[in-house]
């Protein structure tokens, strides 16, 4: 049986208070309460538990290692804490009014608009805020729980997540680019030579450049921007197969010939914020992801068959990969 907490949350938070406030007097105006009522929180804290949480160097008060200790799990526990009663009322209202997802640009924009039509047939009165992030702008909307699910191509340290689909790059640039007049195989010391598009990195510590070491890069914010400036000739870049297809057809676009590296794949995973206090909504929102890529493997791969049966020259492994069978 667990012992009773001899140290209330409001001890915690005074305790907190002080240390992010920047001392007693300053912690007092942030909790609404009188700097003696702060002091004797803290105080009582350090009496119950027979420790000393702050020690006076000079005239200011610093934590004592113990003290850092006892801030980081305190500021954990009190993060908890406020999840869990978010997700009490949330649990209490049924589903959820809202519901918001962090998607990485790479994953295929329609796929995702097809599941959202299928949810509002379900639920039209459910709000849905999109994050469209890149990088590690869907890492930090997991951290900071702005989301409560997210489509990322890396899990977080302390998530897990669920395999949902592999996609295909290929490095791409209009036919005239000069890269496609060398008539030769291309390394990356003649990409270094041209211009890079790069798509800006939606987190807070933005990480931008070209990473091929390219002397020229264009950093823009949006897949649609690199897209039509490659389209005009203006550079390269790697692109989701998928998100150019309409682009390669119509000869706006044409694969790089990459001695190695033309072809790239990535791995996509469906990750909760919580899974243990995932709403209703959320929860049948990520079933119907997963179906929505799942159907959509089957067909591009039972179009590949028809194809190949058809005596049709074989055509490249689908994008749209579901990785818990093991690609289509």
């Amino acid at each position: 049986m667990t012992a009773n907490p001899r140290i209330s949350l409001e001890q915690w938070r005074a305790l907190l208070a002080v240390v992010d406030a920047g001392g007693y007097a300053q912690a007092a105006e942030v909790l609404h309460k009188s700097q003696s009522a702060v002091t004797y929180a803290v105080q009582k804290l350090e009496s119950l538990l027979a420790v000393k949480v702050f020690e006076v160097v000079g005239r200011k008060a610093h934590l004592t290692p113990t003290g850092e200790v006892l801030y980081r799990r305190a500021k954990a526990l009190l993060e908890e804490a406020s999840v869990l009663e978010n997700a009490a009322g949330s649990l209490a209202a049924g589903w959820e009014p809202e519901l918001r997802l962090a998607m990485e640009i790479i994953f295929p924009t329609w796929v995702l608009l097809q599941c959202f039509a299928r949810f509002a047939e379900e639920r039209p009165q459910t709000r849905i805020e999109l994050y469209e992030t890149v990088i590690s702008g869907t890492e930090e909307a997991l951290l900071q729980r702005k989301v409560d699910l997210a489509i990322t191509s890396q899990i977080p340290p302390g998530f897990a997540g669920d395999p949902l689909m592999r996609i295909r790059f290929i490095a791409a640039a209009h036919p005239d680019h000069p890269l496609h007049q060398l008539g030769r195989e291309l390394t990356m010391q003649d990409l270094r030579k041209h211009r890079h598009l790069v798509i800006r990195d939606t987190g807070s510590q933005r990480r931008s450049g070209s990473w091929v070491g390219a002397e020229q890069s264009w950093t823009v914010s949006q897949k649609a921007t690199s897209i039509h400036a490659a389209c005009m000739g203006l550079g390269f870049a790697w692109y989701p197969e998928e998100t150019v297809r309409n682009e390669l057809e119509h000869g706006l676009l044409k694969p790089l010939p990459l001695r190695e590296g033309g072809e790239r794949w990535g791995e996509l995973y469906l990750v909760f914020a919580d899974r243990d206090y995932a709403g209703p909504g959320a929860l049948r929102l990520a079933e119907i992801i997963r179906e929505q890529v799942s159907g959509e493997c089957r067909k591009a791969g039972a179009e590949q068959a028809d194809m190949a049966a058809k005596g049709g020259a074989a055509a490249p492994q689908p994008e749209l990969a579901d990785t818990r069978r093991g690609g289509c």
